[in-house]
């Protein structure tokens, strides 16, 4: 103990008695002062230490309390101390004694706390001289205990393991009453018990018993041995021999009962004596004078032995015996350790076995025996006879050093025990080895118990004591030889057994050296459990541990096993398997786990293997090939630890259907797409069902594998329909409906599978780790609409993603999704977005998304890229894997799938949310499967179109924004406006965005980290330092410099509880709050009065009324989300994807906000990658060629950058210019809208409720009320038109029209026109951009109604309406009108242009309808343009000039209206004779029809037209009310009609006089012929033009009439 130790525990002491002091009263102080230091005086201060002062106070003073008070015999108090009751606590439970000083109390105690299982944890034991008054109150204490009333008490205070139950609590203290009582009786009857002593060796040496005079002097010289203190008496009595027919008694005389053996009850006789069988109690007259032997009972008092048991036999006269008289105690350590040759009786016996053995005592031998007989164990020593003695001696003398087990027996007087002797080699011995014996001797004798004892010394051999304590003193008849064979046996080295059956198995060279490398490896428990040659088994495992996850495994059964029960043993290196890990997965495979048995092997050179073996329960279990589902339940518990599998309930289909690891993958990856599909059942459930129908599931697999095993080719398709029957046959007997529809669905999924890479190797020939499934999504019940045209899936427990695409060319980005449960219905929305985005693209839209599902640490953004690019690529690779490739423009099918569909080469992906910066990953991986796009696969490269640089989709975006304000007749260029956003400017979208006006007033902005606000920005300011932001990396809104912002703005992080609102943020927020928190504060901003709500960010933060939160799918926006009817923007540009629900769009346009969608506004970025593929794949060719390097072809690809931007952008303008154009049209369209929708629905191309369209019901309120279609309306029939009218010109002859193919050329750049037109020829996609570059290009000028409404009026196909239209905007030159318009974007008001387009539209449709009705001139539409043109020139030139002066008039009128709005004047006339121009087509067929030249005709056509006042009725035709599709009808009808007519009559004026030349002389020379007839037309025109009201009837009659005249 360190001085530092012992200053601590005085320390503490004397806090204690400060304490007192304090706290107790002066005369109660001086009192207990004293107490406490004696109390605490001889404590070891370690056992102090640590212990609160205010503890050591209370336990002294509870004590002390204790105390005061004491009489008679000692006190006892057993409980737990507690601060409310006591005044102090502690952790265990507390023994407080009071009483007179005794010997052996400590001790004793100590015994009754071991025996009652208890750690004795402090013991405090001073003895005190104490002074009590007569009522045994505490008065002082003394020095010492002579005075009177004072006495030396043991204070005693134990602290023992804590025990709370009171029953526990009880028996601790009757335990130690019940002890202190025998020390109480044993100290008293000190005195007594050495009297008796003395008196029986006084007796002795008068006895009559029949042994000689020596022994009988051996015996008393033995006796006063013992009593001269080496021996502790503890009880004492007599006993009378009484024998009454023929049966013996030992009888207790009264009164002889001393210390632990005082009479009790009313028993007067031996109960020890009368347990003894018959035989063994006649040795009661054997007359032998002393027997010492051991009790059955272990002593209480002083040490925790067996007590020893002296009987002194008493004599009569005659020799007879006639009783005894006993005494029990316990030898002290003297009499163990003094030499038995100065021992009384030992010495006899010792020098009896030496005389008898002969040996000369210096000889060798004898020197031995001499050692043998002091070391021999000294109870053996007493209790042994010397015939015993001699034996045994004798025994291990011979046995000397030799290293074998040797048993010596020696059976106990009376036959309650036998006590075993046994030497064994020391160098083997061990525990375990000891156990095995005492097992092996316990069945032999029928022991009830046993004790050992074991003694080493530098013998080589051990010697252990077995005291085998038996039942009803009976010792069953043995064989020590044949025990002696059983100890061998079970003391054989286990090692011995294991080196053996190595070398019998690996023969002995290999066998030698796993034996030197496992021979002590096993610990005692696996040898214990397990025979050696099963080790042999378990170390070839161990050998041969898989290096990548470290394990071994062995399903087994074993020999013993009852019925149910199966074996796992798991190896695995370096560290044990944690139970949270194993148990999980070994329960997900159908077992249920009873038992875990773990051994730790530790190698000869220190390796370490842990071997579990886990005992496990499955029905069952007797049925199983177990050898063929050995390597399969390995397999399937090896790739779930490793991760290569997930470890859910599908992992008991191995068991149950005899599945392997990949088999059941499948079924999982199944599962796990129904699930992302929205599939009715939860995998549990699917699991489940899976489980209660192995064998049809293991059908299923069958078809699986029927289907896609390329080595099961022979009659696949047959074979496949067989099986199809046998499940359904099947599925027709499962009861279960719910059942039924799972197990349905998983048929259904395999018969929708169209590929697989199931049976597809990796580069190293093994199974991959991902699977992938293209689907024919039709074929999918329950799927989701709108159904996709492929799916491909791919899953591995790493990855899961979707690809959807809406046609055989489809474009789309892969999304690095965060939505695990559901991401498939993101997709599905994205998708549905990306087809009508790319509507204006060569492909048809396709989205992809993708999941991360065990993403690494929050926090680590490295290692989360890292594993985000390797899912990345384990997801495109999946697709590429069931994808066709072109290789020399053949079609290659990928290796090793079964294609069920036709050739499919065209895959091409794009950046999207989260892979925005992994295009070059993506061409790499298509790099590497040699895939014929090249870097062409993913746009957006390294080597590709930088679309942040270009800022394309934010400009894109901005046509929209302009066009918006421009129809308010505001010029973002040039005014100022105010508006708020969503994003940061290190965005693309929001970034660039912020950037393309220098009129931006930015109010107030947030993204997911910040919230900007700068009430009354400075425009050109705040732009130049956005600009600095967005060059600025990474830059976040916390890096705009707040000296700039203007006065009551500022910036704020998202994550502060409350942000304070300045007047000048209340005022643009138009709100009374003084403070909100983030979330109310992007609420107001997001409704906040202004010009411009403009989305960059990630996110949907617009939704409608009638739609919850949860139904958008954007849980991140919840809080901030508000509805679009609460919006008090003018216009809201969707710069990024989904920032507004469709409904949300919808609501805000009913509301008078201007929006489109994002599908229309961000569509610059599909459009620029799509021209950025389409080139590569024409440049790729070209290098292919030599043509080019690919360093020349990059360095191309960069100079066109501006003029890809202008194409793109081309479209961008069209598009918002349609949608404007037909919005401004209100309800005039609305029917055939209407007929459209119907149409597309009934064709099954449309699903109105998908779309959110409105129905007929609501069509007909909103023309009722005079409200047409929103934007966002008109924006999804704008997709849907040109998606239908694409298909059906692919499916035509129209991209080979040589006319219309020029289309191709002008799809690309100008430099690509010149340096490569013949290698434009030969382009992939030749055909599709084509025809999506005519689709747009028409469906942008005519709307979306244009060609379903020719459809019906006509009947004609798709494709010749393209070709009547194409021919129409050709002969009116109509391209440099709309031009010429367009040019006037900010010069006139933007209605003034709408008009002007609209007014161009007539001429569009009439014109197509007049082609239409001449559909031979457009099957060459060359020819006909070479025809046409001239005569359309020729009448634009010289129209005013032709034209009567009624009519005239009208077109100056409609000319200066234009003029007067700021139309150049040219422009306005133009504009203003184009429904004039109609008239062109007839001419040029009237010219052709007379052979007349054209400006004859056309002077005679006009003239009539004046004659009888024709534009007059064109004007009431066109004037008919045509609220139905009926009416239209037949307003066109008349219409055509009257133009027919125009046309019959200037025919008949010109072939009636063919030598006349002048228009006035054809005529009057008609009118002579036709006088009658002209008369009575005038006549009803008159009539018509009187009457207050014209209609369609009248209109009718008089067109016959002009028929008539004809």
């Amino acid at each position: 103990m360190s001085q530092r130790t012992d200053e601590a525990g005085s320390s503490q002491i004397e806090a204690v008695i400060e304490l007192i002091r304090s706290k107790l009263a002066p005369d109660q102080a001086a009192v207990v002062e004293p107490f406490a230091r004696k109390y605490y005086n001889q404590v070891d201060t370690d056992d102090l230490a640590g212990r609160e002062i205010a503890d050591l106070y209370g336990a002294v003073l509870s004590h002390w309390q204790f105390a005061r008070k004491h009489e008679g015999d000692t006190k006892v108090r057993v409980y737990n101390p507690r601060m409310d009751e006591h005044g102090w606590e502690s952790t265990h439970t507390v023994i407080e004694l009071v009483g007179p000083d005794m010997p052996f109390l400590v001790d004793s105690i100590g015994i009754e706390v071991n025996r009652q299982g208890l750690t004795l944890h402090l013991i405090i034991h001073p003895v005190m001289a104490i002074a009590r008054d007569a009522k045994g109150q505490f008065e002082r204490m003394v020095d010492d205990a002579k005075g009177k009333g004072a006495r030396y008490e043991s204070i005693i205070h134990v602290e023992v393991d804590r025990r709370t139950e009171p029953a526990d609590l009880d028996a601790i203290k009757a335990g130690i009453e019940r002890v202190l009582n025998d020390v109480r009786v044993a100290v008293d009857d000190w005195p007594a018990m050495t009297q008796r002593l003395a008196d029986v060796i006084a007796e002795a040496g008068s006895s009559n018993t029949p042994e000689g005079a020596d022994d009988v002097a051996e015996v008393k010289a033995f006796l006063e041995w013992l009593s001269n203190d080496n021996f502790v008496l503890l009880g004492c009595r007599d006993y009378d021999l009484v024998s009454k027919k023929g049966e013996n008694e030992l009888r207790i005389r009264s009164g002889s009962g001393l210390g632990l053996l005082r009479e009790t009850g009313d028993s007067t006789q031996s109960m020890s004596f009368a347990a003894l069988p018959t035989q063994l109690k006649a040795q009661a007259h054997l007359p032998n004078l002393l027997t010492i032997t051991k009790s059955n009972t272990r002593s209480t008092v002083h040490r925790q032995g067996y007590l020893d048991h002296l009987s002194i036999k008493c004599f009569d006269a005659k020799g007879k015996v006639t009783g005894e008289r006993r005494i029990i105690g316990l030898l002290t350590s003297t009499a163990y350790n003094t030499n038995p040759t100065r021992i009384p009786l030992l010495r006899r016996k010792v020098q009896s076995v030496v005389e008898r053995a002969g040996l000369m005592p210096k000889s060798h031998a004898g020197k031995a025996l001499a050692t043998i007989l002091e070391q021999y164990p000294r109870d053996e020593l007493f209790q042994s006879t010397p015939d015993e003695l001699f034996n045994t001696a004798t025994g291990i003398l011979r046995l000397g050093e030799r290293q074998r087990i040797r048993l010596f027996a020696r059976s106990d007087a009376y036959a309650r025990f036998v006590s075993c002797l046994i030497y064994i080699p020391r160098e083997n011995y061990n525990t375990e080895q000891r156990k095995r014996m005492q097992a092996v001797l316990m069945e032999a004798f029928e022991g009830v118990s046993s004790e050992f004892e074991v003694h080493f010394s530098e013998s080589a051999l051990a010697r252990v004591l077995i005291i085998v304590r038996t039942k009803d003193s009976v010792i069953p008849v043995f064989d020590v030889r044949e025990i002696e064979t059983r100890l061998i046996n079970a003391a054989r080295r286990w090692e011995d057994g294991l080196q053996t059956a190595l070398i019998e198995h690996h023969g002995e060279e290999h066998g030698m050296r796993l034996s030197r490398s496992y021979a002590t490896a096993f610990p005692a428990g696996y040898r214990e459990d397990y025979a050696a040659r099963v080790a042999v088994h378990d170390i070839d495992l161990m050998e041969s541990l898989d290096p990548r996850s470290g394990l071994g495994m062995n399903l087994y059964i074993p020999l013993e096993a009852p019925q149910g029960r199966i074996n796992f043993k798991l190896f695995h290196t370096g560290a044990p398997v944690p139970l949270s890990s194993s148990l999980p997965m070994l329960e997900r495979t159908g077992v249920k786990v009873i038992e875990e048995r773990p051994y730790r092997i530790e190698r000869q050179d220190g390796s370490l293997v842990w071997v579990h073996d886990f005992g496990m329960q499955l029905a069952g279990v007797e049925e199983l090939n177990l050898e063929r589902l050995r390597p399969l339940f390995h397999e399937v518990f090896a790739r779930a630890w490793c991760g290569d599998i997930e470890n859910d309930d599908f992992n008991r289909l191995t068991l149950l259907a005899g599945l392997d690891w990949r088999e059941v993958s499948m079924l999982r990856a199944y599962a796990k797409h129904m699930k992302q599909a929205a599939f009715t059942f939860s995998q549990t459930y699917m699991e489940q069902t899976l489980a209660n129908y192995p064998a049809l599931t293991a059908q299923l697999v069958k078809l699986f594998k029927t289907r896609f095993d390329p080595a099961e080719d022979a009659d696949r398709d047959a074979r496949s329909k067989q099986l199809i029957k046998e499940i359904n046959a099947t599925l027709d007997n499962v009861a279960n409906l719910d059942e039924d529809r799972i197990l349905r669905q998983f048929l259904a999924m395999i018969q929708a599978t169209l590929r697989t890479n199931f049976y597809q190797p990796g580069k190293d020939g093994k199974p991959k780790s991902y699977l992938s499934f293209k689907f024919n999504p039709s074929l999918i019940p329950n799927l989701p609409e709108p159904k996709p045209m492929f799916e491909i899936s791919v899953y591995s427990p790493r990855v899961e993603g979707v690809h959807l695409r809406g046609g055989k060319v489809a474009r789309g980005g892969l999304r690095w999704s965060d939505r695990m449960e559901d991401f498939r219905t993101e997709i599905l929305g994205l998708v549905k977005a990306q087809i009508v985005k790319n509507a204006v693209i060569v492909p048809v839209g396709s989205k992809g998304g993708f999941v991360v599902k065990n993403p690494p640490p929050a926090g680590d953004r490295e290692a989360m890229l890292a594993e985000g690019v390797a899912c990345y690529r384990m997801f495109l690779s999946g697709l590429l894997d069931v994808t066709d490739n072109l290789v020399l423009g053949e079609v290659v099918p990928p290796a090793s799938v079964v294609r069920h569909d036709e050739d499919d080469p065209y895959l091409v992906v794009a950046a999207d949310k989260g892979t925005a910066t992994f295009s070059d990953i993506a061409n790499s991986v298509a790099a590497e499967y040699g895939f014929w796009l090249g870097d062409a696969f993913a746009s957006g490269g390294s080597v590709g179109y930088d679309h942040k640089k270009m800022g394309i989709t934010a400009r894109g975006a901005w046509e929209s924004v302009k066009r918006h304000f421009r129809e308010m007749g505001i010029n973002t260029q040039e005014e100022p406006f105010t508006v708020a956003g969503v994003g940061d400017m290190s965005g693309d979208v929001f970034g660039n965005g912020m950037l393309l006006s220098k009129k931006i007033k930015l109010v107030a902005a947030f993204d997911h980290r910040h919230i900007f606000f700068d009430p009354d920005p400075d425009p050109e300011t705040s732009w130049v330092e956005r600009d600095r932001m967005f060059a600025l990396p990474r830059s976040s809104w916390d890096d705009y410099d707040r000296k700039l912002i203007s006065k009551g703005g500022g910036i704020w992080p998202r994550s502060a509880k409350s942000i304070p609102l300045s007047e000048q943020m209340r005022k643009v927020l138009d709100t009374d709050a003084t403070a909100l928190p983030p979330t109310e504060l992007i609420r107001c901003i997001l409704k906040a009065p202004i010009d411009l709500l403009y989305n960059g960010g990630i996110g949907t933060y617009i939704k409608a009324n009638s739609e919850t939160d949860a139904s958008v799918g954007d849980r991140a926006n919840d809080a901030v989300r508000v509805n679009g009817r609460d919006l008090r923007c003018k216009v809201f540009g969707e710069g990024g994807n989904l920032g507004a629900t469709q409904l949300g769009r919808i609501e805000f346009a009913l509301n008078g906000g201007r929006i489109c969608t994002d599908a229309i506004d961000n569509s610059g970025g599909v459009d620029c990658s799509d021209h950025e593929v389409n080139i590569k794949i024409l440049l790729n060719g070209v290098v292919a060629e030599g043509e080019l390097t690919d360093k020349q072809r990059n360095k191309l690809l960069m100079e066109m950058t501006d003029e890809v931007a202008t194409l793109v952008l081309r479209d961008n303008y069209f598009q918002t210019q349609i949608l404007s154009v037909t919005r401004a049209r209100g309800t005039e369209l609305v029917d055939a809208q209407a007929r459209f929708m119907r149409r597309l629905g009934n064709a099954g191309r449309l699903n109105r409720k998908i779309e959110f369209l409105p129905f007929d019901e609501e069509i007909a309120e909103r023309k009722a009320a005079g409200t047409g279609l929103t934007s966002p309306e008109l924006a999804v029939l704008l997709a849907y038109s040109k998606i239908e009218l694409y298909d059906e010109v692919l499916a035509s002859d129209i991209p080979e029209d040589p006319y219309i193919s020029t289309a191709l050329t002008r799809y690309f750049p100008v430099p690509l026109r010149e340096r490569f037109a013949d290698q434009i020829q030969r382009h992939a996609l030749k055909r599709e951009i084509i025809a999506t570059h005519v689709i747009n290009s028409m469906v942008n000028r005519v709307g979306a109604t244009f060609v379903g409404r020719l459809k019906e009026e006509t009947g004609a196909t798709a494709p010749d309406i393209v070709r009547a239209y194409l021919a129409t905007r050709e002969v009116f030159s109509l391209v440099s009108v709309w031009a010429e318009i367009e040019a006037l974007d900010n010069q006139i008001p933007d209605a003034v242009q709408t008009r002007m387009i609209i007014d161009s539209g007539r001429l569009v449709m009439r014109g197509t309808l007049w082609f239409l009705r001449h559909p031979d001139l457009t099957k060459d539409l060359s020819k006909t343009l070479k025809r046409f043109i001239p005569g359309a020139q020729e009448l634009a030139e010289s129209l005013e000039d032709v034209v009567g002066a009624g009519y005239k008039k009208e077109l100056d009128r409609l000319a200066a209206g234009y003029t007067e709005q700021g139309v150049p004047e040219a422009l306005a006339r133009r504009v203003a004779g184009l429904d004039e121009l109609y008239s062109a087509l007839d001419l040029v067929e009237l010219t052709s029809e007379t052979k007349r030249d054209q400006r004859t005709a056309a002077a005679v056509y006009f003239a009539l037209g004046d004659r009888f006042d024709l534009h007059w009725l064109g004007k009431q035709i066109s004037s008919l009310t045509a609220d139905t599709h009926w009416q239209s009808l037949a307003r066109t009808a008349l219409r055509d009609d009257l133009s027919a007519q125009a046309r019959n009559l200037a025919a008949n004026v010109l072939r009636l006089s063919p030598k006349l030349t002048d228009a006035d002389e054809l005529i009057k020379a008609w009118e002579t012929q036709r006088c009658t007839q002209i008369d009575r037309s005038q006549q009803l025109f008159a009539d018509i033009k009187a009457s207050p009201s014209i209609d369609m009837p009248m209109l009718s009659v008089t067109l016959r009439e002009l028929r008539n005249l004809t």
